[in-house]
């Protein structure tokens, strides 16, 4: 516990909401995933908070977000804690608000949910399935990560192949944003206003509600097909997109992942290439019949249940970001890219990648949809060699393939996938957190000289 007698002021004045400041607590909710990136773990490691706050209603986040701007005390919002750029570590100590106890889902009518930010999106969706209706789209930590989390730090995900990138416009229709001065406002943003708050990492405003939209439930069928190259394994999930083959999810992986996917045994051998998918039940012939053309076969096709029933994991854990988990647990000396390529997605400069990188990359692609584009991803293995070792290959990737690198090691927003500042971020910021007590160094965007003074406030308050 810091010795600070603001944070010591601020503890006592309370008045009741939880908290923590043991530091098992503290230790256990500083950190996020960043140990993905060596880079960034030797810089976020040893970062820890001072006070762990445990909101129960909106109303006691807005007694802390007064008493934060009282006390002027750096503040870190927290749901899951699944990201992996450390948005969640606070950097120069100060108070976690750890938002998790805000999960109601409050209202779910046809084609839309309204839920508070800390609401669990494992939970959500299975709410919206009592209804006969899912979500777009989610990231393949859905078990553990928040709604408010995914918004803040997220990008798309398993859905993302059908419903677009999670800022395409109609996936979220509103966000309540609570300020974080004494007299804390109540925001709402619509439309396009909500991307002052989307992905920008809890640097301004704390998000309490959300609304999003919903589309009818399909009992998707959890499969893998295996092909002898994987250009074939592209070329099949590249021409089922364009087909409009509807999937939930496609996701190529490279046959040197299999030691990683050791729950598959021989449904995902050494010697195959992998597309693992989420096909409607009534494209599964389609989709049978497609890989048979491409020198394929269906390895397994299971519903969720009986997936789980076999022990197997689902679909959505085996793409995405999950691959990186994956890996990591067996050999901890690789790192991760993430990869956006031209359009048109052009199979050759994959294969050309795998020939000029050997063992130092392991390939993995995604089947996205962008602002109603197809868009492909990758999320490859890289060998961690240093730090100036993997900005060579980035500046290679970008140069030599034409593809866009969006840096997962590095903390602040506009360095990992803007590369500019977002200047209405930064306008709401001074609306939003008029002190710039919020997630502090976490964007490039705001300078101390722009944090509203208290005789200036007062004067302007006069006047």
């Amino acid at each position: 516990m810091s010795d600070n007698p603001d944070l010591t002021a601020f503890k006592a004045a309370l008045d009741g909401i939880r908290f923590h400041d043991s530091q098992k607590h503290l230790a256990a909710r500083s950190h996020d995933y960043f140990w993905y990136s060596p880079i960034l773990n030797d810089q976020l490691k040893d970062k820890i908070g001072d006070l762990l706050v445990v909101p129960q209603s909106v109303e006691e986040v807005m007694q802390v977000a007064s008493l934060i701007a009282k006390y002027k005390l750096p503040l870190t919002l927290r749901g899951g804690g699944t990201g992996n750029y450390g948005q969640c570590v606070p950097m120069n100590g100060g108070v976690i608000m750890d938002l998790t106890r805000l999960d109601k889902v409050l209202e779910i009518t046809k084609g839309h949910v309204r839920v508070q930010a800390g609401a669990r999106i494992s939970r959500l969706d299975d709410a919206a399935h009592e209804t006969g209706q899912e979500l777009l789209m989610y990231p393949s930590t859905r078990q553990m990560a928040t709604i408010g989390g995914f918004l803040a730090g997220g990008s798309g995900g398993i859905g993302s192949l059908r419903h677009g990138m999670l800022r395409d416009p109609g996936n979220v229709s509103y966000v309540k944003i609570i300020t974080v001065e004494e007299d804390p406002q109540v925001i709402e943003l619509h439309g396009g206003d909500i991307q002052k708050v989307q992905h920008a990492f809890g640097t301004n405003g704390i998000m309490v509600e959300l609304g999003l939209a919903l589309t009818p439930k399909t009992d998707w069928i959890h499969t893998a097909a295996l092909f002898d190259g994987y250009d074939r394994a592209l070329n099949f999930a590249t021409k089922a997109q364009k087909d409009g083959m509807d999937c939930y999810l496609l996701t190529a992986v490279e046959r040197r992942f299999a030691s990683y996917y050791t729950k598959f045994g021989d449904l995902f051998p050494a010697d195959r290439d992998a597309i693992f998918a989420m096909v409607a039940p009534d494209e599964m012939d389609r989709f049978t019949a497609e890989a048979k053309a491409q020198g394929g076969r269906v390895s397994f096709a299971m519903t969720k249940e009986k997936i789980r029933e076999a022990g197997l994991q689902p679909a959505y854990e085996c793409g995405w970001n999950h691959t990186t988990l994956q890996a990591l647990k067996v050999d901890p000396g690789w790192t991760y890219l993430q990869v956006a390529y031209p359009r048109p997605f052009d199979v050759d400069v994959v294969m050309r990648q795998m020939a000029r990188y050997g063992d130092d990359i392991f390939w993995h692609h995604e089947m996205a949809r962008q602002d109603g584009d197809i868009q492909i991803f990758a999320l490859p293995l890289v060998r961690y060699r240093g730090k100036d070792e993997m900005y060579r290959l980035i500046a290679e990737l970008e140069q030599t393939d034409g593809c866009t690198i969006f840096d997962p090691h590095v903390i602040t927003i506009e360095d990992g996938g803007m590369k500019e500042i977002d200047t209405a971020q930064i306008d709401f910021k001074k609306r939003a957190d008029p002190y710039g007590l919020m997630n502090p160094g976490k964007t490039r965007g705001w300078t101390d000289d722009m944090a509203r003074r208290d005789d200036q406030h007062q004067q302007g308050e006069t006047a």
